[in-house]
């Protein structure tokens, strides 16, 4: 067993979303303390921004015939695809930027599918939390109503093609106090900030109540996890 942790954020330390994700885990842990994290940063180690199209286009070739650049493409995309596969539970820490899903996070997924074979549904059931932060309000009502490119893409990618039981935690304005023309909007801010966290520990909670069922789960039956990926189509 064990848990997946992917974040982009550019931010650091600062990061918002992190911070989120932090929560959700720190309850995993706390109830189950020997729980293995496999963790990758998009955003301070980015995957090869060409890594994609050699991949595709190595996919498309013969083994003998691929380049150096096609192997070692398609062996990333198969180890992204196999550590979605093989996770137990899931905390995904992606953003908002630009009103979409980061190059980084985009480069990800891209990696993720070419690594996969047709029609794999990675996260088959897999309790996942997907964290991700706003700047801004784009919700109803603010003028900026329908430009968050970023969360519905997530939930097809996640949930209609990887198959993943989601929950979401999400926070608008987090940048209330660091950009001046947002402050009059430090109350809300600040409740929304409160209402996320108290999301973030209330899904790492249940996450944690899931690996509790699946451990049971497994002593009771027995079984195995998914299967290595071992070649890209």
């Amino acid at each position: 067993m064990s848990l997946l942790r992917i974040d982009a954020s550019i931010q650091g330390e600062r990061s918002a979303s992190g911070a989120l994700a932090d929560l959700v885990i720190d309850e995993v842990i706390s109830a189950h303390p020997d729980m293995p994290v496999v963790r990758r940063h998009l955003g301070q180690d980015p995957l090869p921004a060409g890594a994609w199209s050699d991949a595709v286009s190595g996919g498309a070739t013969p083994e003998e015939d691929r380049t150096p650049a096609q192997r070692e493409a398609l062996a990333t995309a198969v180890q992204v695809a196999t550590e979605l596969q093989q996770a137990t539970i899931a905390v995904l820490a992606l953003p908002l930027y630009n009103f979409g899903v980061s190059q980084h996070v985009k480069a990800w997924i891209d990696l993720v599918i070419a690594g996969t074979p047709q029609g794999a549904r990675l996260l088959e059931g897999t309790p996942t939390v997907l964290v991700t932060t706003r700047g801004g309000a784009y919700g109803p009502g603010t003028p900026r109503e329908g430009w968050d490119h970023n969360t519905d893409y997530l939930r097809r990618i996640l949930v209609d093609i990887w198959g993943a039981d989601l929950t979401v935690v999400e926070r608008e304005f987090t940048l209330v106090g660091v950009n001046p023309a947002l402050d009059q909007f430090t109350d809300l801010a600040a409740a929304i900030r409160t209402e996320a966290e108290q999301a973030a520990v209330d899904a790492g909670a249940m996450l944690g109540l899931e690996v509790a069922a699946l451990a049971g789960s497994v002593r009771n039956h027995g079984g195995q996890g998914a299967p290595q990926l071992t070649s890209a189509p």
